[in-house]
């Protein structure tokens, strides 16, 4: 019985780790952006 109690539990690790993965991108992709804007306004003034 102890396999299938640890089955749902790898499962929902296993989403939370994919869902970190898929947020941590956003924010690289996001901070990329801001460095981006950034530095474009800097060349600005």
């Amino acid at each position: 019985m102890w396999p299938f109690r640890v089955q749902p539990k790898m499962k929902k690790l296993r989403q939370l780790e994919d869902e970190n993965a898929r947020l941590k991108k956003i924010v690289a992709d996001l901070t990329l952006d801001r460095e981006m804007i950034e530095d474009v306004i800097r060349r600005k003034l």
